[in-house]
């Protein structure tokens, strides 16, 4: 209990001079904001349309209203921070402090190749004990399938990450083939650097997409076309359109209209990650048990064992990274992000379901072209990278 006491009391403490020192900092730039901070309310969970009639109502109510609400100020804050949507009616009494995520710094390395062998197999081991607690105990730990950290359910609760829906998920599926990701794993947006998280602040602020809302399928195509002009000063072709439209049906598993704010945030965060660092920076963000998967995928598309796939069953694994699990059975269709690709000719690649996706034919020419195994890693890197979150959205849409 001790540990468990430390453990809280580090957190809080940091969590505190954090906030001292972003108050003192925004004191100094616009005292009067301090203020109107503390009266923000809920977070607004809203169409892009309805968040922006709402901006304008406040922006008429005269010149002395500020150019942004308190909740659209602190929703920005908790975009820089990593800090994503904070649980609804949080009761601190009874939680503990959620924690403070510090975003990574490039290394001067990060650019050169990593060393990934294929022959040469790694061991994958989870953490004994707890990470919000750090106490271990007899009881069942839920063992992240991305990292090595593992959970106490009661922990998650009390932290406001398991409500509702999501703890019977998290108890079906943690220790299943197709595992849970926890929740520093599940937001991909964690990946960014802070220089590249203003990067993407400056674009959505540009673009007038204001956090924590929902996006239609005209607020996604007007965003995507207004980074497009912006980054080649030229408007979007007919066929990226209709990609973006691909992309968007692919966030929307469910056809709710709509997609949510977590799984936009996540696919800009993977495409900026694509377009700002290199392949080989990239691959450093693999954890081991990552890697043992697409050593798994790639060995059992090589059945020859020569060291070669061909493009088109490149492709394939491509598209089958992000196929999910049935839960009505557990022994079949499992998806090869979790523990490997299936023959074609096994019966969990012919299953059926809407999470079984129809893969593209390959033409002769790929079949032609001969991928190794660095190439599979560098063609494959970011749709593993994409594949991380819970959610049933595809956050990366491999091209037709």
């Amino acid at each position: 209990m001790g540990v468990l006491m430390s453990r809280r009391q580090t957190v809080e403490k940091v969590q505190k001079v954090s906030l001292a020192v972003s108050a003192f900092k925004d004191g100094l730039q616009e005292q009067p904001s301090m203020r109107r901070r503390a009266e923000a309310g809920g977070t607004r969970r809203a169409t892009l349309e309805q968040a922006v009639q709402e901006g304008g109502e406040e922006a008429s109510a005269g010149p002395s209203q500020p150019e942004e609400s308190s909740a659209s100020k602190a929703a920005w804050e908790r975009l820089r921070d990593g800090r994503g949507v904070e649980p609804e009616e949080f009761d601190g009494a009874n939680r503990f402090t959620p924690p403070a995520f510090i975003r990574p710094k490039r290394e001067l390395h990060d650019d050169e190749p990593p060393d990934i062998s294929l022959e040469q197999r790694e061991q994958v081991l989870n953490d004994e004990m707890c990470e919000i607690c750090e106490v271990w105990t007899a009881e069942s730990l839920f063992p992240c399938r991305i990292c090595s950290r593992v959970y106490h359910d009661g922990c998650l609760r009390r932290m406001g990450y398991l409500q509702n829906d999501s703890a019977v998920e998290v108890t079906e599926t943690a220790h299943t083939e197709t595992g849970w990701s926890c929740y520093y794993c599940d937001n991909l947006n964690l990946l960014l650097t802070e220089e590249e998280m203003y990067s993407l602040m400056e674009t959505l602020r540009h673009c007038k997409i204001i956090p924590e809302t929902c996006l239609t399928l005209d607020d996604f195509l007007h965003y995507k076309h207004l980074v497009h002009k912006q980054q080649f000063e030229r408007p979007m072709a007919e066929a990226q359109e209709e990609q973006a439209a691909l992309q968007f049906s692919a966030l929307d598993p469910d056809k709710k209209g709509h997609i949510e704010w977590h799984d936009f945030l996540s696919h800009e965060s993977i495409q900026l990650l694509q377009k700002l660092r290199p392949q080989n920076a990239l691959l450093r963000l693999l954890t081991a048990k990552e890697r043992e998967r697409a050593r798994a995928a790639f060995l059992a598309l090589d059945q020859d064992s020569d060291g070669f796939i061909g493009e088109g069953e490149c492709r394939r694994a491509r598209h089958a990274w992000f196929r999910k699990h049935q839960k009505e059975t557990p022994s079949c269709n499992v998806s090869i992000s979790h523990v490997g690709p299936m023959s074609e000719s096994s019966p969990a690649s012919s299953g059926s379901g809407k999470s079984q996706e129809k893969t593209p034919p390959a033409t002769e020419q790929e079949e032609a072209r001969l991928v190794d195994w660095p190439g599979f890693l560098r063609e494959n890197v970011a749709y593993i990278l994409a594949a991380r979150p819970n959610s049933a959205a595809l956050h990366l849409q491999p091209p037709a």
